[in-house]
């Protein structure tokens, strides 16, 4: 299974999965022309897309959807609610899928899971290959971890998760109060504490890579983030990789490049 991210922050998100002959979107932030572009670095032409599934209806998860399925026909997997949000999809390609309830496309199974956001009926994705079991887990928008979540992501080999302010920052940053209070709510973002919390639950010695995600630009920093996560698991049996995705280029797990700081526990 291979997974990156194309796209991770508040201006926009997509992320890919793929596995065998079966390739996946989880969101669609990015138009059309740069949604191309980054997945032609990542080796994969658009037309090989067999599903996007959408997490929940904001614009920076959804900003090119309409147009790619239109110019490339894809399926759009979500849950109801979060479907009747968006406009201008055409009814053949929508595919509600209630959480919980697995979703077989190609050689991936697709399971949503509900988290707490300020959305119609948001949803964290996990998606197991079929073939060899691995899985990995995406949930970049939640105010805090419901039980549910935290049982979802036990086991993962890749989790992709909101990391996405430092407390301290975010209270002294240049956002009003009533966008701070917004953000630091149980329906908000998570804080690189809570993430923490998070990861010490999920991590395993199975668990490869960690990506965190979402990162906010102005009440963030990817060293900060890094060293909150960092600290977190190494109470932890975890002995992958962790990084930071980025907002403006592809991200891999597990590798150098733009945007990522790898760790060695």
């Amino acid at each position: 299974m291979r997974v990156c991210t194309l796209a991770s922050g508040s201006k926009a998100n997509a992320t890919l999965v793929e596995s065998g002959g079966t390739r996946l979107l989880v969101d669609c932030g990015l138009g059309p022309r740069i949604l191309a572009r980054r997945l032609a670095e990542a080796g994969v032409a658009p037309e090989s897309i067999q599903a996007v599934v959408i997490t929940h209806e904001h614009i920076d998860h959804i900003k090119g959807l309409a147009q790619a399925v239109a110019k490339w026909r894809w399926p759009v997997v979500s849950t109801a609610g979060t479907l009747a949000g968006i406009a201008d999809l055409p009814a053949d390609r929508l595919l509600a899928t209630a959480y919980g309830a697995p979703r077989a496309i190609g050689e991936c199974t697709v399971e949503l899971v509900a988290v707490p956001h300020d959305a119609a009926e948001p949803a964290a994705v996990v998606i197991t290959a079929h073939r060899s079991g691995a899985r990995v887990g995406v949930a970049t928008d939640l105010g805090h971890v419901p039980d549910g979540l935290g049982a979802a992501f036990e086991r993962l080999d890749v989790l992709v998760f909101e990391s996405n302010h430092d407390e301290v920052m975010l209270r002294n940053g240049p956002y009003p109060p009533f966008l701070q209070a917004r953000i630091a709510s149980s329906t908000g973002h998570l804080s690189n504490r809570q993430s923490g919390e998070l990861l010490q639950h999920a991590a395993h010695r199975g668990l490869r890579h960690v990506l965190l995600a979402h990162l906010s630009q102005q009440n963030n920093a990817p060293d900060v983030a890094h060293a909150a996560a960092r600290d977190a698991l190494r109470r932890t049996a975890f002995k992958g990789t962790l990084a930071c995705a980025s907002q403006d280029g592809v991200t891999w797990p597990g590798t150098v490049g733009a945007g990522q700081i790898e760790l060695g526990l």
